[in-house]
């Protein structure tokens, strides 16, 4: 099974990715689907998904944003056809083991806006950060260590997106935010963005190909 949030996000990222780069992924969209809605256990998917991006190195920057997209897919559509706790097993255990040096920080902000979904409340940083982080808790200091570059420049939520990647380019190279703070910011300045508004994200992106797709998967999801 495909989520069709999960399979919007991926129709919108490739054609993102397409417009905004020199390679056509489009193409690659049936490919994509095939993974997701494939009857295989999630390792099996995760094998089908890196050989998509074997056989295609042009878009391998969006390999580990398709992981966290495939995630989602298991938690959302996959995770119906097995047992109610399968989550708390020691064979999910021994696959979050497997995976845990996979994906990136979107999987946060994706998990964050299906809550809101379910919730019906409106996406919000600080809401992301303080009640669904809980980077203020003590015991979540890993999260506030990760999530510094944000919760520091959270100000920049009134700013131009062109103050957003000046800030972008002082990040530390070791960051786990350093590709997703752009479009992350600029999502949560603007959930919603229209045609213009995306062509000023574009204009100021720090690497157009991958922010633009990550901001189309982000507006899928909410």
């Amino acid at each position: 099974m495909i989520d069709p949030k999960v399979s919007s996000a991926i129709t919108n990222a490739l054609q993102a990715f397409s417009k905004y780069g020199d390679f056509d992924a489009n193409a690659l969209k049936t490919k994509f689907d095939e993974v997701f809605s494939s009857d295989e256990d999630f390792m099996t998917k995760v094998e089908l998904l890196d050989g998509v991006f074997d056989d295609n190195p042009k878009i391998d920057e969006l390999r580990e944003v398709f992981f966290d997209l495939l995630m989602i897919n298991f938690f959302s559509a996959d995770v119906k056809k097995l047992e109610d706790d399968y989550l708390e097993t020691p064979e999910w255990e021994a696959i979050e083991e497997e995976t845990i040096d996979r994906g990136t920080e979107l999987l946060n902000v994706l998990l964050y806006l299906n809550e809101c979904q379910d919730e019906d409340i409106e996406p919000e940083l600080d809401d992301f950060l303080k009640e669904f982080l809980l980077v203020d808790e003590d015991e979540f200091q890993d999260e506030y260590r990760i999530y510094e570059p944000i919760i520091t420049n959270q100000i920049l939520m009134e700013s131009p997106v062109s103050e957003i990647k000046k800030v972008a380019g002082t990040l530390d190279e070791e960051s786990e935010l350093l590709d997703l703070f752009y479009p992350i910011m600029c999502f949560f300045q603007n959930t919603a963005p229209e045609d213009t508004d995306k062509d000023a994200i574009a204009e100021n992106a720090v690497n157009k190909p991958f922010d633009m797709a990550v901001i189309e998967i982000l507006v899928s999801f909410n």
